[in-house]
């Protein structure tokens, strides 16, 4: 069962009503780049324009400075629509999450009006440090997701997709202690932890032979001594591992912790290794909400869908896996840039952005509309 024509029409003429509003709210966030844990100003500027429409609003929330929830209707149906709004260290929105936020909150004004008409709840939540620091899977744990029967975002991309695919990806941070010496006088005494990282990514190397395609190793040294004449004592470094799914995320991670443990043994310096956030989960779509979704994505005229297989990673892969989800793209570039370029950042406030902006609003609130009246039947 999907919603009468007049009920969309409504819907989406009450996102129309605020598109200049929802536009401002992209550009403004897009003008004041704010990076994981601290997106104070986006955070309040999301909240306080469903506060203004009659949501209830709580911020913070969950643990998390940044973090926020508004609620309208009181249907039993509940959505929770995820607003990103974190940038990335130097180069601004280059992934566009001001086009996540602005469309998440237009999603939930068009609903707000119908909740209770539809038998919804509408939850919305600003969900900070998705580009480091897997912002939803602490708000998961914190409760944030309880009581929710589907949970969506949109995000723009250089293609359309409507069934998303995500890496699992996890992190490790490696920090090698060994000893100072001098390299001519008395370098025997020295343990050379520089020499003990050289070991590790040797090993990574050889490892990578081994590895199925889709798994990936890759990382940057941070530190490795501060002059030629002195044994570094202390060598770090930061690393990412991904999997297609969760359950190789740890056979991975137990492979590429050897290789380090041995860079340790090889060189007779200590070693600790540490998880600087949560493991990110491999996205997982639920088939009867994108299968909406992609109804009402044609009824607003967007590309047709391309399949791609996995090439990013997500956070809301860990809400996918204990709340039915979906995670559309949608192209704003046709494929002249991708995420993380810094000419996406500049693509982020393009018309095609804009109408993204507005497409993914409609797309998701029509798509909530379904899910209701589906659950009614």
């Amino acid at each position: 069962m999907t919603v009468a024509e007049g009920l969309k029409s409504a819907i989406r003429e009450r996102v129309l009503d605020r598109r200049e509003g929802l536009l401002a709210l992209s550009r403004r966030i897009h003008a004041h780049p704010e990076t994981a844990f601290t997106e104070h100003q986006a955070a309040a500027w999301c909240a306080e324009t469903l506060r203004e429409h009659g949501f209830a609003v709580t911020a913070p929330t969950h643990g998390l400075d940044t973090a926020f929830t508004a609620t309208a209707g009181s249907g039993p149906v509940t959505v929770a629509i995820a607003c990103e709004y974190d940038a990335l260290p130097g180069l601004g929105h280059a992934c566009g999450h001001n086009l996540i936020a602005a469309a998440g909150v237009g999603a939930a004004l068009g609903l707000a009006p119908f909740a209770d008409e539809l038998g919804l709840t509408v939850r919305v939540l600003g969900t900070p440090a998705e580009e480091r620091g897997a912002g939803k899977a602490l708000l998961l744990e914190a409760g944030a997701f309880e009581g929710v029967d589907a949970a969506m975002m949109v995000h723009p991309c250089p293609f359309e997709v409507a069934e998303f695919r995500s890496f699992a990806l996890g992190t490790l941070s490696v920090e090698y202690r060994g000893k100072a010496a001098h390299p001519s006088l008395n370098a025997h005494e020295g343990r050379n932890a520089a020499d003990a990282l050289t070991v590790a990514q040797v090993a990574l190397g050889l490892l990578r032979q081994q590895l199925p395609p889709q798994w990936k190793v890759h990382g940057v040294t941070t530190g490795a001594g501060t002059a030629p004449n002195l044994i570094p004592d202390r060598a770090t470094a930061e690393y990412e591992i991904r999997a297609s799914a969760a359950e190789d995320l740890r056979e991975l991670r137990e492979r590429v912790e050897a290789c380090f443990r041995a860079g340790a043994l090889a060189t007779g310096c200590e070693v600790s290794l540490t998880r600087p956030e949560p493991d990110y989960l491999d996205f997982r779509t639920d088939p009867g909400l994108i299968a909406l979704w992609t109804a009402n994505a044609r009824a607003l005229g967007r590309p047709e869908p391309q399949r791609k297989d996995a090439f990013a990673c997500t956070d809301m892969g860990n809400v996918s896996h204990v709340v039915p989800s979906i995670h559309p793209v949608l192209d704003i570039t046709g494929g002249s840039c991708g995420p993380h370029e810094p000419e996406f950042a500049e693509a982020a406030v393009s018309p095609e952005a804009e109408r993204a902006i507005l497409d993914g609003a409609i797309g998701m609130a029509w798509t909530a509309a379904d899910f209701a009246a589906a659950r009614r039947t």
